[in-house]
């Protein structure tokens, strides 16, 4: 192959017989009534692939093949440059599929087939505004500003509303202790004062009956 020399990360293939690309759409095909065919819904693109066969030749040969092998077993991303890619922007790349293939009678030769597969980034995750994620539309005809404020003013009317619902619970409990039957709030003291007083008139009795027996009750 003539350009640039095909590369998986800072591995050169300088002996690349064939490189073929291929990019698969996805489809969702949808039958409509009436209709002759099917309406295709375009649900993006499948990552692009890249198939390389080529040879590993020389004293480093083997030392080549030895960090192919290791890239696959590894599957982490690599980067992956050839002309053949130049105008698909492809970021990263793994290998999917590798095939080895030792020549006999023909020392530190080997034959591969490689299979690379585009490996996009992840977008960015979705955030959520107060709106609803429609800051992003332009101009609504208001100021989605607003929405802030009126948020505020909710949770403040929240907290009276809060507020309100103790003082409703305090009354109802004093409404509670003035349907009680609370009668003379006196009569526990008065029976007291009485009990009091047949004590006292107990203990007279008792002193006049001493003073009849000693003799000095005239």
């Amino acid at each position: 192959m003539s350009g640039a020399v095909p590369m998986i990360d800072d591995l050169l293939l300088e002996l690349v017989s064939s490189a073929r690309q291929r990019t698969r759409a996805r489809l969702a095909s949808t039958p409509v009534a009436g209709l002759a065919g099917d309406v295709q819904q375009r649900l993006g693109r499948a990552s692009h692939e890249v198939e390389l066969r080529g040879l590993l030749v020389g004293e480093d040969a083997l030392d080549e093949l030895d960090a192919l092998q290791d890239k696959v077993v590894e599957g982490g991303e690599v980067d992956f440059t050839a002309d053949i890619t130049t105008a698909l922007e492809i970021e990263k790349m793994v290998i999917v599929e590798a095939q080895f293939e030792e020549q006999g009678g023909r020392p530190n030769r080997f034959a591969y087939r490689i299979v690379l597969r585009e490996s996009p980034p992840l977008p960015e995750p979705a955030s959520l505004s107060p709106f609803g994620g429609l800051d992003g539309f332009g101009d609504l005809g208001f100021d989605t500003d607003l929405l802030g404020d009126i948020m505020d003013q909710a949770g403040a009317l929240q907290d009276v509303m809060e507020m309100a619902g103790d003082v409703l619970a305090g009354l109802e409990a004093l409404g509670g202790l003035a349907s009680l039957d609370a009668g003379n709030p006196l009569e526990p003291m008065q029976r007291e004062a009485g009990s009091m007083e047949g004590v006292g008139g107990g203990a007279s009795d008792a002193g006049a009956a001493l003073r009849e027996l000693s003799g000095g009750g005239e």
